[in-house]
């Protein structure tokens, strides 16, 4: 298994082990006698899976080990990185394309949660897998709740959305070290446990904190994007972004964080245009021309997001190619909708001025013809001539420009990324454009939304979409509550005496099944999901004492 980051393996081969597979890692946090056993175990063929960091697979002398073996399967996680595309594209991942001509004979599967369609092309291309089947399982969680609050005296919103979660574990990620360093103390301060988390940090400082939030010693880590890449911790109850992301990847990654026990989770985005001016200013620092106007492009679909009037979730898997039929009802905008208003005459100007101009350019080219501007190159290139000029002159940019994106969201106009994120009608365009179907936009709002006036969202959506939120701890009523309690604090009893985090036992989904069946045997027990007969027979005793107390 190959892994960008040395710092998860461990979690992961301790989470293997638990449910009674032979795995390990090598890589440089391994003293020499540890990892002379590695090679010793790998090549006594006494593993099932190794993990191990690209730079360390494509060395000559382990590629010249792993001939001497009869190897598998090479799996790339987190593959995006292979892609100038990929919100986290990694130079070392570069030359993983090579395995291809040194064991053409072993099947390689690259693995990734975070590719958009142009990535996915990339990453074929680059790891030689043309002929490869491609399985896509989905981008929808729908246990967790998408919530944008406008920016407004930030850390008091932070705070109210943080009263009613203090038993809960949770990431809150900021786009600088700075800010990950005041706002940790500022949470301290207000009686809060959290700690900081960015790569300016001493390795062993950040190492013990992110031990320390994977034990459920400190429930909440306030970190940059250098913390939690492929983490596994299944009980992280929310994920705030105190600052916009830079990409929509990067914010789908990192809200994916939240819930992977399939419990209802939050997801809570504070957007104000001064993020927006910062993340630009940290695009512009990319000597790369190329990687620039990548990135531009990847910043403006995330601000797209955060104004969309409508279902979030359909613009978030829209942007990876996946529609959503229906609102998801588990958003902002779905529990408390905005005044709804008729664009299908709007929006058939727009889709004949992309035609009109030939589908060769972006949004902002189309919205100044739209708009009728006088701009030097518009006029150089004629389109002042052509039918649509100036036939939207009466709505101002902010308008056109976030008409466009609902297109773009819903599917009716796609936006080549490959090619300067030029607009291109497609198939659902023409029955929009014919008008035979109509459309409906969200009208921009600049009084504060329901989630901000109760201050923490929750209350003004609970259970409002129990089908798709998810099962709820808050729910337990105050005896299963109590039950549900002992079974925590018996399960990091057990987590701390074995020195692995307390998810690794047992989720939180499976502590909320026992509570909810209360078996009375081990053949009820076994029944829980999570629970097999490894687990079965290291930890039923223990727990089916304490539910059977209750």
């Amino acid at each position: 298994m190959v892994s960008p980051l040395i710092s998860l393996m461990k979690d992961q081969v301790d989470a293997l082990k638990a449910h009674g597979l032979k795995a390990a890692f090598y890589n440089s946090s391994l003293a020499a006698p540890e990892a002379r056993q590695v090679l010793a175990r790998m090549h006594g063929h006494e593993l099932d899976l190794l993990y191990v960091a690209p730079e360390r697979l494509m060395s000559e002398d382990f590629l010249a080990r792993l001939r001497e073996l009869d190897i598998a399967l090479f799996a790339i996680d987190e593959a995006h990185c292979v892609s100038q595309w990929g919100h986290d594209f990694r130079p070392e991942y570069i030359q993983l394309g090579r395995l291809r001509e040194q064991f053409p004979a072993v099947p390689i599967i690259a693995l990734t949660a975070t590719a958009e369609p142009h990535t996915r092309g990339d990453i074929v291309a680059r790891l030689g897998l043309g002929r490869a089947r491609h399985y896509l399982t989905g981008f929808d969680r729908p246990n967790i709740r998408y919530t944008v609050l406008e920016k407004k005296r930030p850390f008091e919103q932070l705070g109210r959305f943080l009263a009613g979660r203090r038993d809960e574990a949770g990431i809150i990620y900021c786009l600088s070290r700075k800010r990950v360093e005041q706002l940790t103390a500022k949470l301290n301060q207000a009686g809060f446990s959290a700690r900081a988390y960015h790569a300016g940090l001493p390795t062993e400082e950040r190492a013990a904190a992110q031990d320390a939030f994977l034990r459920d010693d400190t429930l909440i880590i306030v970190a940059t994007v250098a913390f939690g890449m492929g983490i596994d911790k299944s009980n992280i109850r929310y994920v705030v972004h105190y600052d916009i992301p830079k990409n929509i990847e990067g914010y789908y990654q990192e809200t994916g964080r939240a819930g992977r026990d399939g419990l209802a989770a939050e997801a809570l985005l504070l957007f104000g245009p001064g993020d927006v001016v910062l993340a630009r200013s940290l695009i512009d620092n990319c000597e790369q021309e190329e990687r620039r106007r990548i990135e531009a492009h990847k910043l403006n679909a995330m601000v797209g997001f955060a104004q969309a009037g409508g279902c979030r979730r359909r613009v978030l898997l829209g942007y990876f190619g996946e529609n959503l039929a229906t609102d998801c009802g588990n958003c902002d905008t779905c529990l408390d909708p905005p005044e709804m208003v008729e664009v299908s005459e709007d929006a058939r100007k727009a889709l004949s001025c992309i035609f009109r101009v030939g589908q060769r350019f972006g949004i902002n080219h189309v919205v100044e013809v739209l708009r009728g501007s006088k701009n030097q190159r518009l006029l150089e290139l004629g389109h002042d001539r052509l039918s649509t000029y100036g036939i939207g002159a009466e709505r101002d940019k902010d308008y056109w420009t976030a008409l466009l994106r609902h297109l773009i969201h819903l599917g009716y106009v796609e936006q080549d990324v490959g090619n300067f994120s030029v607009l291109k009608l497609n198939e659902s365009s023409r029955p929009l454009l014919r008008g035979e179907i109509p459309l409906q936009m969200g009208r921009p709002r600049p009084k504060p939304t329901a989630a901000e006036r109760s201050g923490t969202g929750r209350e003004s959506s609970a259970g409002a979409s129990k089908g798709r939120s998810g099962e709820r701890t808050a729910e337990l009523a105050d005896d299963e509550r109590e039950l549900f309690e002992r079974l925590r604090r018996l399960r990091k009893e057990i987590a701390d005496a074995d020195g692995v985090p307390p998810f690794v036992v047992f989720s939180d989904a499976a502590l909320l099944a026992m509570t909810n069946q209360r078996p009375a045997d081990a053949i009820a027990f076994l029944q829980i999901h999570g629970v097999g007969q490894h687990k079965l027979t290291r930890y039923g005793e223990r727990f089916l004492s304490v539910i059977n107390q209750g």
